[in-house]
C-alpha cells in the first residue's frame, strides 16, 4: 500500500502540554489549538497531520476554534486606525452604476445592473435596447443579508421563460427555478443539487438539459466528494423526480457532462470532462428521435474540443489538437473520420482563448502577451477584419446567434472601468452602450508591461501599475499578485480593490506565471504536475526583479493570490520567508496530500497529479505549504482568508495551515486567519462583505508594510500614503 494511517487521540494531560498558545505581536495571544497524533505512511514516509481534527467543519470544537480565531483577527484589525478610512474610500469607489454585457433571446435583451452598493446585481429585460428596462429578477430580495446569489441564468429561445440558478452562502451547489418573463412569476419547477453545470433549453422551450449529482449525505453537503455526475432533461411543469436521465457513466465516477442544444434544435452536444485539464470528449444525441442512442463522436480524450455551432451535420470546434495555441476545425458528423476533418483557421502566433459564430463569421478572441486581440474570419477561413478595441486590456462578450449582425462586449484594463460596447458586425463599428462613472481619475495611473527572467532562464511577462511620477527608490509599498495554474490566463482587469491600493501610493504587479494559459498548452504544461515548482520560481523571481529594479524592498513587498494562487503564496512564504514583507493567501489549497479527498478536489489531479504516483507524491510533499511549515522559522506577517461555506477549496486547508504557522512562528510577525461566515470560494459574495474584506486586507498591509494613510483635502480620505 502507498498510504497507511494511524490515529491516536491525545489525553487531557497530553493536550495541556501540546496546546501552549504562542503570543501574537502587540501582546495578543493566539487561541489554543490542540493537536492529535495522526500519522500517515505514504510510500514509506511517515507524515504527521496534527491538525486533522479541523477538517470536520460540523464539529463543535472546530466551530469554537473558528470563533476564537476570528475574535483575535478582528480584534487585531480593529486596532488599525487607518482601517475606517480605507473602508470609507472603498465604499465611495464601489458606489457607481455598472452593467453586465447584454444577451438576446426571442427578441428580448437581458442584462444585469447594479446601482452601486447593491449586494447583488439585478437582472433586467427590454424589447429595444434603448427602451426603459423591466426588472426581471432581483436576487437582493432572496435573502436579508445578500448571501443568496445568482449562479446561472438562461432564457429560452423564444424569450418566454427564464431559468435561473441560485447559490446560498457562497456554496457551489445551485438550485434552479423558472420564471415566466411576461408575468414575472415563478413556475412550480424546482431543480436541486446542480453543480458545475448550467442549463440548455430545447428549441421549442418545453424544457432544458442540466447535470447534477446525487443529493449528499446529511452533514457532507460542503465537504463530501462529488462523483458520478449525471445528465438529465427536465420537462416544464413536472417534478424533478420525473426528469429523464439522458446519460451517465457508472463506470467513470469522476466524469462530468455538459449538455448544449444546437441552435437549430437538432442535436444535443455532450461535452464530457474529466478533471480540470483542457481535454474533453464530444458525444451527441439526435433530438428528433427520442430513442436515439448517444453517439461517441470524439472519444480519444486527446485534446480540447469547444463546440461553436453547426451547419446541419457539419460541426465547428475550437481545438488545440496539433495546435498548442488553438485553431478552428470542422467535422462532418455523418463522416467523422479524422481524414475528413477540415482546418478552417490555422494556429496563429497568439493564443486562441475563445471563439463564437456571429453573422456566419468566426469571431476569435486571442491573447497577445496576455492582452486581448479580436479577429474575425469567414466560414472559409478568410480574414475579414480585426476588431478595433478601445486600448490595451481585456475584452469579453461577443455572444449571440450565428445569424446576428450585432453583439456586445465589455472592455476594461487596470485603470479603465468596465465599459460595455455595442458592436455592429456589418460596419465593424463599436459604440458605447454603458460607460461607468467611477469617482477616481484614471489618468493618475500608468501601466507598463515588463519581461523578467525566471530561475531557469524562461522569459516571464508582468504588468506593473502605479501612480504617475513614481520614484524608483525601493521605498514603494508593492502588492505582487499571481495565480499560475489550470490554464487560466491573468489579463489586464479593472479592480476597485486595486484602485484603492494605487491611490494609497501602492504599486500593483501582476505576473503571468507558467501554469496559466497565456501562451497556450506548452505554457500550461510547464507549470503543472512535476513542473509545478516552476510556478513558484517564476513568482519568487518576480519579487526579486521588483526589488532589484528599485520598485520596492523586502519589508515593503506583499504577495497575494486566491485558490491555486493561495497555494502559490503559501508555497512561496514557506520556501522563501525572508523575501516578503507580508502575505495574503486566500481560499488556498494548502494540504497537497489530501486535497483530492474533498468535494471536487479529485478534479485537480490534472494539474497537481495523483498521490498514488510516488514521483508525484515526492513533488507534492516538497511544496505542500502545510507540510513545509518549519518550527522556529520567522514567517512574514500573514493574514489567511477563507469562507466557512467554501465547498470548492474546503476551509480545512486554511484552518490547518493557519494553526501550523501560528505554532511554528518564532518572531513577532502576526499570523492571522480571517474566516467569513456564510461565504464560499468567492462567487456571489455580497458587495458589503467584499468591501469589508478588502478593507481588512489593505489595513493589514498598511500596518505591516509600515505605511501611513493620511487625510487629504480632496474627496479621497486615503489619497496619500507616506512610507515611514
Amino acid at each position: 500500500m502507498f498510504w497507511r494511517s494511524s490515529s491516536i487521540r491525545c489525553t487531557v494531560a497530553c493536550l495541556a502540554a501540546l496546546c501552549a498558545a504562542p503570543a501574537l505581536a502587540d501582546g495578543v495571544d493566539y487561541p489554543e489549538t490542540r493537536t492529535v497524533d495522526v500519522v500517515d505512511t505514504i510510500h514509506g514516509e511517515k507524515i504527521a497531520d496534527p491538525y486533522r481534527w479541523l477538517e470536520d467543519d460540523n464539529a463543535d470544537d472546530t466551530k469554537a476554534w473558528v470563533r476564537a480565531e476570528n475574535d483575535v483577527t478582528f480584534g487585531y484589525l480593529d486596532t488599525i486606525p487607518e482601517r475606517a478610512a480605507i473602508e470609507s474610500r472603498l465604499t465611495e469607489l464601489w458606489n457607481y452604476e455598472r452593467y453586465g454585457t447584454p444577451t438576446k433571446k426571442g427578441g428580448r435583451y437581458f442584462y444585469s445592473r447594479n446601482d452601486g452598493l447593491q449586494n447583488q446585481s439585478v437582472i433586467y429585460t427590454v424589447r429595444s435596447i434603448n427602451d426603459t428596462p423591466k426588472e426581471l429578477l432581483d436576487p437582493n430580495k432572496l435573502s436579508s443579508d445578500g448571501t443568496v446569489a445568482l449562479s446561472g441564468i438562461r432564457a429560452s429561445e423564444d424569450g418566454k421563460y427564464f431559468a435561473y440558478g441560485v447559490s446560498d452562502g457562497g456554496s457551489d451547489w445551485q438550485t434552479y427555478r423558472v420564471r415566466d418573463i411576461e408575468s414575472g412569476r415563478d413556475l412550480d419547477d424546482v431543480i436541486e443539487w446542480i453543480k458545475f453545470s448550467g442549463v440548455s433549453w430545447t428549441k421549442k422551450g418545453d424544457g432544458f438539459f442540466y447535470s447534477r449529482y446525487d443529493a449528499p449525505k446529511p452533514g457532507e453537503e460542503l465537504s463530501g466528494s462529488n462523483y458520478y455526475q449525471k445528465l438529465y432533461f427536465h420537462k416544464l411543469g413536472t417534478p424533478q423526480a420525473d426528469d429523464t436521465l439522458v446519460y451517465e457513466r457508472p463506470d467513470q465516477k469522476d466524469w462530468g457532462f455538459g449538455g448544449e442544444v444546437t441552435e437549430d434544435g437538432n442535436y444535443l452536444i455532450i461535452s464530457v470532462w474529466q478533471g480540470t485539464e483542457r481535454k474533453n470528449r464530444i458525444y451527441y444525441k439526435d433530438l428528433h428521435n427520442p430513442n436515439a442512442e448517444v453517439v461517441k463522436m470524439l472519444d480519444d480524450y486527446d485534446a480540447e474540443y469547444a463546440f461553436l455551432g453547426n451547419d446541419g451535420s457539419t460541426f465547428y470546434f475550437r481545438t488545440d489538437l496539433s495546435a498548442p495555441k488553438g485553431r478552428i476545425i470542422s467535422i462532418d458528423a455523418k463522416n467523422p473520420a479524422r481524414a475528413n476533418w477540415k482546418e478552417i483557421v490555422p494556429e496563429a502566433a497568439e493564443t486562441l482563448e475563445g471563439a463564437g459564430i456571429l453573422n456566419n463569421w468566426f469571431v476569435l478572441n486571442y491573447l497577445k502577451d496576455a492582452r486581448t486581440q479580436v479577429k474575425i474570419f469567414d466560414k472559409k477561413g478568410e480574414f475579414v477584419r480585426e476588431v478595433e478595441l478601445p486600448g490595451i486590456g481585456s475584452a469579453d462578450g461577443f455572444n449571440g446567434r450565428s445569424d446576428d449582425t450585432e453583439t456586445f462586449y465589455a472592455f476594461n484594463s487596470f485603470s479603465t472601468p468596465t465599459t460595455v460596447y455595442h458592436y455592429d458586425l456589418i460596419s465593424g463599428r463599436s459604440k458605447v452602450f454603458k460607460a461607468p462613472k467611477v469617482n477616481f481619475n484614471p489618468d493618475d495611473f500608468v501601466t507598463n508591461q515588463v519581461f523578467y527572467t525566471s530561475k531557469d532562464g524562461t522569459r516571464i511577462p508582468m504588468f506593473i501599475t502605479h501612480k504617475r511620477g513614481l520614484k524608483l527608490d525601493g521605498n514603494n509599498p508593492t502588492y505582487l499578485y499571481g495565480y499560475g495554474g489550470f490554464n487560466i490566463s491573468l489579463t489586464p482587469r479593472f479592480s476597485l480593490k486595486n484602485i484603492a491600493w494605487l491611490e494609497m501610493g501602492g504599486v500593483y504587479a501582476q505576473a503571468n506565471l507558467r501554469g496559466g494559459g497565456e501562451y497556450g498548452k506548452a505554457w500550461h504544461d510547464a507549470g503543472r504536475l512535476l513542473n509545478k515548482q516552476n510556478v513558484f520560481d517564476d513568482f519568487i523571481s518576480a519579487a526579486e526583479w521588483l526589488i532589484a529594479n528599485k520598485y520596492t524592498q523586502t519589508k515593503k513587498l506583499a504577495i497575494g493570490g486566491g485558490s491555486n494562487g493561495g497555494l502559490l503564496v503559501g508555497a512561496c512564504i514557506t520556501q522563501r520567508p525572508e523575501l516578503f514583507g507580508a502575505a495574503l493567501p486566500a481560499v488556498g489549497v494548502m494540504d497537497m496530500l489530501r486535497f483530492q479527498l474533498f468535494t471536487i478536489g479529485h478534479a485537480w489531479t490534472s494539474d497537481y497529479g495523483r498521490i498514488e504516483d510516488e514521483k508525484i507524491f515526492r513533488k507534492l510533499r516538497s511544496y505542500s505549504p502545510y507540510h513545509n511549515v518549519k518550527k522556529g522559522a520567522c514567517y512574514p506577517p500573514t493574514m489567511i482568508t477563507t469562507g466557512d461555506h467554501d465547498d470548492r477549496v474546503v476551509p480545512a486547508h486554511s484552518f490547518k495551515f493557519a494553526a501550523a504557522l501560528q505554532a511554528a512562528q518564532s518572531c513577532d510577525n502576526p499570523v492571522l486567519i480571517r474566516i467569513e461566515t456564510r461565504a464560499g470560494h468567492g462567487a456571489g459574495k455580497p458587495t458589503s462583505i467584499i468591501i469589508k474584506e478588502v478593507a481588512d486586507s489593505w489595513a493589514f498591509l498598511v500596518k505591516n508594510l509600515d505605511m501611513q494613510v493620511k487625510k487629504s483635502s480632496d474627496k479621497s480620505p486615503v489619497a496619500a500614503v507616506k512610507s515611514n
